[in-house]
C-alpha cells in the first residue's frame, strides 16, 4: 500500500513539473516559481483573475491536443 502512495506521489510531482515546461518556465529560477504560485494561491477561485487564468489555462491544453 506504501508503494502505491509514493508511485502517486512521484507521478504527481512528475505531472506538476511538466506543467512547468508546459508553460516554457523550466529556466526560470525555483524561487520566482514558488512566488508565481504563492499569488496564485492567494486568488479567489470565484474571482475574475483566476477564471481568466483558468480559461487561459483550458485554452492551452485544447491547443496541445491538436486536431
Amino acid at each position: 500500500m506504501q508503494d502505491d502512495k509514493r508511485k502517486a506521489d512521484t507521478r504527481k510531482k512528475i505531472t506538476l513539473g511538466g506543467l512547468v515546461v508546459k508553460a516554457g518556465l523550466q529556466e526560470a529560477s525555483p524561487a520566482f516559481l514558488l512566488g508565481v504560485l504563492l499569488e496564485a494561491a492567494k486568488l479567489a477561485s470565484d474571482g475574475p483573475a483566476y477564471q481568466a487564468l483558468l480559461a487561459k489555462g483550458r485554452a492551452a491544453f485544447v491547443a496541445d491536443a491538436g486536431p
